[in-house]
């Protein structure tokens, strides 16, 4: 069994998620506008809800699978975490449209992210931000991005055949 040494201090887990965060912003700011602005902050929350959602599925009691930066319980940092996962929904939902990916072709476009997200997840637990518990392993989180990744190519097929019209 891993023994999980959790540290209080503000380091490397943190600056982490805070360079992550003002990175994906500057990235989501200098793209070209390309959706309305309900669309847009829709495309943008998809993230956050995807991220608690899962984060407190699988961090929380009775399962636990994990913890987020410096101990089990939630800090001002964590959210911030889960704030960060707009940049990476808006992006992808950004690169979809601009790619105009045809739905039979959509997993050619999942796969890459599924891999992009395994990365840059290895790299977040190898800097604190992730701590597996109870022999949760990355290779569980690729199914999970599979999911949401997939149910996000669905969303946006929805929002485009349906998002602009009114009632």
């Amino acid at each position: 069994m891993n023994i999980i040494h959790y540290d209080s201090h503000f380091n490397a887990n943190e600056w982490t998620v805070i360079v992550s965060f003002v990175v994906g912003m500057l990235v989501v700011l200098v793209l070209p506008k390309r959706f309305p602005k309900k669309i847009f902050a829709i495309y943008l929350l998809c993230g956050v809800f995807f991220g608690f959602f899962f984060d407190h599925t699988l961090s929380v009691l009775p399962v636990s699978f994990y913890d987020l930066n410096d101990s089990s319980k939630v800090e001002l940092i964590d959210f911030l975490s889960h704030v960060m996962y707009a940049t990476y929904s808006y992006i992808f939902f950004y690169l979809y449209d601009c790619l105009k990916i045809k739905p039979r072709f959509s997993l050619v476009y999942i796969l890459p992210w599924a891999f992009i997200s395994i990365g840059l997840e290895k790299v977040f637990s190898l800097l604190g931000v992730f701590h597996y518990l109870h022999g949760y392993n990355i290779f569980y989180s690729f199914v999970i991005y599979l999911v949401v990744l997939s149910l996000w190519v669905a969303f946006y097929h929805v929002i485009e055949a349906y998002g602009e019209r009114k009632y």
